[in-house]
């Protein structure tokens, strides 16, 4: 019996202990044949040596003796240090470089290992022509291309192709870092003292909550009652102040009076100073916080330095040829803004985006007297209505325009909407946002009163933002007065012509012919009847009347719009019931068989009981009764006699017409309708001598059709009941209008 021995690396590694020689007859050792040891090799296993032919290993610890393999039998785990490289392993080298798997994945850093090893190909590949001194030269391009044949048929040359990263150069505008911002209290303070402060600001857990209402005069109490006790106050903010920290700060230190020393994501700690009471008492404890820029800027130093660093000099021509240069503060379009809103209103100080600072539109008037909406007058061949394509151009425009006003109020509007209208002559868009914090702010409110006072289109409204457009019939109050007054000389000249003609007329005429058949063609007269007969109204009609001839236009017109619409209502209705004709016409049921089979009460009863017991159900969905249901009801009864059928169709008299038509179409037996909690079960009885049909007709309509069939009768039912509205309402009109006739011949 052969044995199986598995030598392990660890068996092999220590030569040391291996016999070094056996003394044996036969110079060969068969794999299932081992040699005996005995007690003089045991003793003296380490007076062996090696035997050419034999090699013997180390042993597993519970063999007592070694074991002694063939050379070629014993399996060497090293690795050589040193090994020959032959032609063989060259080529497989050359081949490898160029299908071996690249890491990097598929970007510029794989693109340039791949290229390098194709370098290195060629140079071995160079090598290996030049030593085997071989007639036949090989062209080997190092461009990457794809094989195309010459135009002579012969062998294939690699054509150059651009690589990904080999295009011309454009031109990159790369995203410029943002440049920190010197704060006032590096300027102010030494660093040491910052140091000490910011050290300090890390370990406070206590702040001040500044609220969606931002840094109000409460805020400011609780720092200056803070600042009474410590010299450090912290701040977290809420919404909108957070998204904009910068702003933050800056109102912070304008309404306080302190430095911002350290912030962190939506916190700040604010330094009361080292002349904090100084301060205190010249600033009259923070009551009146209302104020122009420039003069608080101008009493607070460290703000005059801070605001002053994002300023730019500009050199403006003086007096006697002198050049003076000028300071001018902010970027050019927050310049554009300020020149924008200057003489609309007061800044609002607490505005939580970038600059420029939108104008305060509660400090404006209530009621300004004499206030009235603008002049209006469309252009020649011109529509005041904006269309779609419009409505997006200018929602467009608005979105990269300041925001021009800050309104927290919901009434009493008439100063904002006076200063839209001075607006509105150098810009076409008023921009308004909302208060954040207000109580009881209504967008929708503020939008409507806006408009009515105005008279613009409103291109936006939500609860940020209301946008307002002046309309294309917009008139300046300039170009209004010149319109005013053209329209006034015009009549002037009108009159003065009719009196010149009325004096010709009586200066020419015949002393015995009468004055009343003297025509009127020509005269202001006749203009003023044919304007009067095309507005519909003449001139002696009062205001009663023209009321009463206004509403009849109306109702008339709505009559027109109701008529119309209830045509095309009809027309939808004769369109489906023809589709629905055409469906029917596909559909033959069956009728129903007198020969039917009768099953007694107490059947009917025990069948009822049993059907309401069962789980197994079949739905009928909208489509209703089609061959796929019949079809369902028979795979039922193969397996039980008794099938209960769902329905959701609410009316009972369709309940009864869909048992009727499963109980035609199936040759069942209808036991009974039971409601349930969803919807009705129908159960059927396959009767006692059913058979189940080898081939089932196809006079009722397939899946496809019948929900055709299910959505043309839903359209239609709705078609119908919006025909009845529209029936209703130009009754309801018509009536109306017939109340108005009297009155207008009365």
């Amino acid at each position: 019996m052969s044995a199986t021995m598995f030598l392990s690396p660890t068996m092999l590694s220590n030569a040391s202990n291996f016999p070094k020689k056996i003394h044996s007859s036969n110079p060969q050792i068969h794999h299932n044949s081992f040699p005996l040891p005995t007690p003089e090799t045991h003793d003296k296993k380490h007076q062996f040596n090696p035997n050419p032919s034999n090699s013997a290993t180390k042993t597993a610890p519970w063999m007592n003796t070694p074991l002694v393999l063939e050379p070629n039998q014993v399996i060497d785990f090293s690795k050589p240090k040193n090994r020959k490289k032959s032609s063989d392993n060259k080529d497989e080298k050359a081949a490898k470089s160029l299908t071996h798997k690249v890491s990097g994945g598929r970007g510029k850093h794989a693109m340039k290992k791949i290229l390098y090893s194709i370098d290195n190909l060629e140079e071995e590949s160079q090598e290996l022509r030049d030593t085997e001194n071989n007639s036949e030269q090989m062209e080997f391009d190092l461009s990457l291309g794809k094989l195309e044949e010459d135009s002579d048929g012969g062998d294939k040359r690699w054509f150059r192709r651009k690589l990904p990263w080999e295009r011309e150069e454009r031109m990159v505008f790369r995203r410029m870092k943002k440049v920190k911002v010197v704060t006032a209290a590096e300027l102010s303070l030494d660093v040491g003292l910052l140091e000490r402060l910011r050290g300090e600001a890390r370990k406070m857990r206590n702040w001040v909550k500044v609220k969606k209402a931002g840094v109000n005069e409460g805020v400011v109490e609780q720092i200056r009652l803070i600042w009474n006790t410590d010299e450090l106050a912290m701040l977290k903010f809420d919404m909108p102040l957070c998204r904009n920290m910068d702003r933050a700060r800056e109102i912070v230190e304008i309404k306080t009076g302190g430095f911002v020393i350290w912030s962190k994501k939506d916190t700040l700690v604010i330094y009361r100073g080292c002349n904090y009471r100084e301060m205190h008492t010249s600033f009259d404890g923070g009551q009146n916080l209302n104020f122009s820029k420039t003069s608080y800027m101008g009493s607070v130093p460290f703000l005059r330095d801070k605001f002053s660093m994002g300023s730019t000099n500009q050199i403006v021509g003086g007096n006697f040829g002198e050049e003076e240069t000028m300071v001018v503060q902010g970027s050019l379009y927050e310049r554009e803004a300020d020149r924008l809103l200057d003489g609309l209103g007061p800044r609002f100080v607490d505005w939580w985006m970038p600059k420029p600072l939108p104008v305060d539109a509660d400090m404006l008037p209530e009621v300004v007297p004499g206030y009235k909406p603008p002049s209006r007058r469309c252009p020649m061949n011109a529509r005041s209505k904006l269309t779609d394509n419009e409505l997006t151009h200018l929602r467009k425009l608005a979105y990269h325009l300041p925001t021009h006003f800050v309104l927290g109020r919901n009434r009493n509007l008439q100063g904002l909407a006076a200063a839209i209208l001075k607006l509105w002559e150098k810009c076409h868009i008023a921009k308004i946002a909302v208060k954040w914090g207000i109580p009881n702010t209504s967008n929708e409110q503020m939008a409507s009163e806006l408009k009515l006072l105005t008279g613009g289109v409103l291109l936006l409204r939500n609860k940020f933002y209301i946008i307002l457009y002046r309309g294309k019939d917009f008139l300046p109050p300039d170009v209004a007065d010149l319109v005013a007054d053209r329209e006034m000389e015009l009549k002037s000249f009108q009159l003065q012509e009719e009196a010149a003609r009325a004096h010709t007329i009586e200066t020419l005429h015949y002393i015995d012919e009468p004055l009343s058949d003297s025509s009127t063609v020509g005269t202001l007269q006749e203009f003023q009847s044919i304007q009067s007969e095309h507005q519909g109204f003449k001139p002696t009609t009062s205001e009663a009347e023209v009321q009463v001839e206004t509403e009849k236009l109306k109702l008339e017109k709505e009559i027109r719009n109701q008529e119309r619409k209830y045509f095309i209502l009809k027309m939808k209705i004769d369109m489906v019931s023809k589709e629905l004709a055409k469906l029917n016409a596909s559909w033959e049921p069956i009728e129903p068989n007198e020969d039917r089979e009768i099953i007694t009460s107490e059947e009917r009863e025990c069948l009822r009981k049993m059907g309401l017991k069962m789980d197994s159900t079949l739905v009928l969905g909208r489509r209703g009764v089609f061959d796929g249901v019949i079809e369902g009801l028979h795979q039922h009864w193969k397996h039980r006699e008794i099938v209960k059928v769902i329905t959701m169709q609410r009316a009972f008299s369709r309940i009864l017409y869909t048992a009727q038509s499963l109980e035609a179409e199936s040759g069942g037996i209808l036991v009974s309708i039971e409601k349930l909690k969803l919807g009705y079960a129908i159960i059927m009885y396959r009767g006692k001598n059913y058979k189940r049909p080898l081939k089932f007709s196809r006079n009722l309509l397939s899946k496809r059709e019948a929900l055709r069939k299910s959505l043309e009768m839903q359209r239609i039912g709705s078609l119908r009941f919006f025909a009845n509205m529209r029936q209703q309402a130009i009754y309801e009109l018509k009536c109306k209008l017939d109340v108005l006739k009297p009155q207008r011949h009365g």
